[in-house]
């Protein structure tokens, strides 16, 4: 792991200079995976949180008549923690398991070693587009996930609690800062990171079997997932902390 990491900041040093080698069709087509692909399976579950989180809190909020407040709950939870927490969950499962299945492919049928043998790196050429684009597009789609899982928790107030959307949209902005949207961004683009490496580090430590690319991709989703986990919690704790 220590070495797949150097290499890859290594490349991502050479691209800082102009200096790395690989095509740009690959990044395109990797963003377009990992954006505008990705969008109906976000919508679907972004939407279905904003829905669980409205339920949860109505189910206390409504015994002191403050169901307006479902508003400021779904919001602050979309915001800070879900809507980056989900969608990277999602591209952990959907686009972390693809890097790792297409790399061990590579590793399987020599492709990685005759790109060596051209004198090209694998980390510039096949990691670094995969890499560059997943963090790139992360903060878009937590963005995206965040105002969907808002619109679920409206959908929830309006039709069963008697709010109105101009009311709900008033307590959400009066609630909600672009500090609490950038908290959730900046935790979203770590989980990118985190979901690129540990994907393309699994394809590139594939074996050279059939059965190497499969275990290949699920150990690249359950390594994503923890590490989401893990980084999330430490992240919590020093915003906390630093009372942000």
């Amino acid at each position: 792991m220590i070495e797949f990491l150097g290499e890859a900041a290594l490349g991502l040093f050479n691209f800082a200079r102009g200096k790395a080698r690989y095509r740009g069709v690959d990044f395109w087509l990797v963003m377009q995976e990992c954006g505008p692909k990705a969008l109906p399976i976000v919508s679907l579950i972004s939407l279905l949180v904003g829905l669980i989180l409205a339920f949860v809190g109505a189910v206390q909020l409504r015994l002191f008549g403050a169901q307006i407040y479902i508003a400021d709950l779904v919001g602050l939870g979309m915001a800070r923690e879900m809507g980056a927490m989900m969608t990277a969950i999602i591209m952990a499962g959907r686009t972390g398991a693809a890097f790792a299945a297409q790399l061990g492919s590579m590793q399987v049928n020599d492709e990685i070693d005759a790109l060596k043998t051209l004198g090209l790196s694998p980390i510039e050429f096949l990691v670094l587009p995969r890499m560059l684009a997943l963090v790139l597009m992360m903060p878009l789609l937590c963005l995206y996930a965040d105002c969907l899982g808002i619109l679920g928790g409206a959908l929830v107030s309006i039709g069963l609690f008697d709010i109105s959307f101009l009311e709900y949209f008033n307590q959400t902005r009066a609630r909600l800062s672009l500090t609490d949207f950038n908290i959730g961004i900046v935790k979203c683009a770590v989980f990118g990171v985190l979901v690129a490496i540990t994907g393309c580090m699994r394809g590139m430590q594939c074996g050279r079997s059939s059965s190497a690319v499969g275990f290949a991709a699920t150990s690249a989703v359950v390594t994503a997932i923890v590490f989401i986990i893990v980084s999330d919690a430490i992240m919590t704790i020093i915003i906390n902390a630093l009372d942000i």
